[in-house]
């Protein structure tokens, strides 16, 4: 990115000077040559680096500085300063400015204060825009859903996120307890800092510890250098310990110490660390169970559920389902450079009633294998399901209440059942001859029509 540099000075030669060191630099260079120009310029302006003079007629470079710095905190003012006046240079900087040049300079001096000025304005811009487009895609944007109960979770993430409160994060696997982790440390004071990962679950016993606190040369077979662990990484930021429920009992006792303390020791190693980290956790386990068959710590337990966050299955919020389907479409279609494709209403009826075991990581990835491999202009319920399925009857309401679901099941039950006694039963029945009546008194037979 070329860097816009405005030169302000009273003293045309000064000007021209300037503008022509600089611009063989590869800046954009803008001049101004009164303060009160200055001060237009720099508000009409989107410039980087401001280098005035710090003695002019009129507006002076104080005046032009304290403009700087209240139309924009990122502007860098750099002051040329007369021989003799190096106090008031530094009073400039108690202001704001980031460096001076005293009268007269040196050209290869002016051109690397430019330079390191240059490139540390460029460089917090580029990490404030960088940061920006992360908090953009960790934000609630990611996380999507209008229930009650999603918006429910978003307020508490709200007031939730820019403490140092531990936060227990509870949801079946697949509803996207980590996009939780990522809202509160991108929306936390923490953010400009590292948001460490580990998944307690993807490793052995024996290496949890050692990535968790990082081992000493020599530890252990294996350990041929110093390792700095997740703890350290974290430092200043904050750390998610996934499927911490996983985690061994004997590693969970040293974690408690190291929330406690917030210290810890390396593996093998005897001095403690010291760290600032805040700790989110995640499970889909019941602790509950777990800590009363011994398998999790108690302690540990009231330790990290400080504030519960509970993401509810997809299976408890299928109104969402529509706007995560319209969500993954569009992202998806932008990933692969396809253009997006919607769901017939056949189609979009059987997502909402179907189980989804794998919550919103199934929905997603039957949402993106539909869009890549659907023959037609429209996803069919073939294409997400891989099997063709049966549309209800057109002519069949739905009921408008519980009650009217449950009577019209009992109707549509007992004619079944009716018409399968029916069915089994032949279409006429025999009958049996009726036994005339005998007249006769005296009846050798013992009819049963004799008196």
């Amino acid at each position: 990115m070329q860097g816009r540099v405005l030169v302000v000075d009273d003293e045309k030669a000064m000007v021209l000077a300037l503008k022509g060191l600089l611009g063989k630099e590869g800046y954009h260079v803008e001049t101004a040559g009164s303060g009160e120009e200055a001060l237009r310029r720099i508000e009409t302006g989107s410039f980087h680096v401001v280098i005035t003079d710090l003695s002019m007629n009129g507006v002076g470079g104080m005046q032009v500085l304290e403009h700087a710095k209240r139309v924009d905190p990122d502007l860098a003012v750099v002051m040329i300063t007369a021989y003799g006046s190096e106090k008031i240079a530094v009073q400039a900087m108690k202001l704001g400015a980031v460096d001076y040049v005293p009268k007269p300079f040196d050209n290869d001096e002016l051109r690397l204060v430019v330079r390191r000025v240059m490139d540390t304005v460029l460089l917090r811009r580029d990490h404030r825009r960088l940061l920006e487009q992360v908090q953009g895609a960790f934000g609630f944007e990611r996380i999507v859903g209008q229930s009650p109960a999603m918006r429910r979770l978003f307020e508490t993430i709200d007031k939730i996120a820019d403490t140092d409160v531990t936060v227990l994060i509870r949801g079946a696997s697949g509803t996207g307890k980590e996009l939780v982790a990522n809202a509160l440390h991108y929306r936390s004071p923490r953010r400009t800092k590292p948001l460490v990962k580990m998944n307690c679950a993807a490793l052995s016993q024996e290496l949890v510890e050692s990535e968790l606190f990082g081992h000493e040369k020599g530890a252990f077979t294996g350990a041929i250098a110093r390792r700095e662990g997740k703890f350290e990484a974290a430092d200043g930021g904050t750390l998610f310990l996934d499927e911490v429920g996983d985690m061994p009992l004997e590693t969970q006792a040293k974690l408690l110490r190291a929330i406690q303390e917030k210290e810890f020791e390396r593996v093998g190693g005897n001095l403690p660390i010291r760290v600032d980290v805040r700790l989110i956790a995640a499970t889909n386990q019941d602790l509950e169970s777990a800590v009363r068959a011994g398998r999790f710590r108690e302690d540990l337990y009231y330790r990290l559920r400080v504030v519960e966050l509970a993401i509810p299955p997809l299976a408890e919020r299928r109104e969402d389902i529509p706007l995560l389907i319209d969500h993954f479409l569009k992202e998806a279609a932008r990933r692969f450079g396809r253009d997006p494709k919607p769901l017939t209403g056949e189609a979009l009826r059987a997502c909402v009633g179907h189980e989804w075991r794998g919550n919103v990581r199934e929905l997603r990835s039957a949402v993106e294998q539909a869009l890549l491999l659907a023959p037609g202009a429209e996803i069919t319920a073939a294409d997400l399901f891989g099997r063709p399925v049966e549309a209800a009857p057109a002519a069949a309401p739905l009921p408008a209440s519980f009650r009217e679901a449950k009577t019209a099941w009992w109707r549509t039950s007992s004619a079944t059942s009716s018409a399968r006694r029916s069915a089994a039963m032949p279409a006429t029945s025999p009958r049996r001859p009726r036994r005339s009546a005998c007249t006769a008194r005296t009846c050798s037979r013992r009819c049963a029509s004799s008196v």
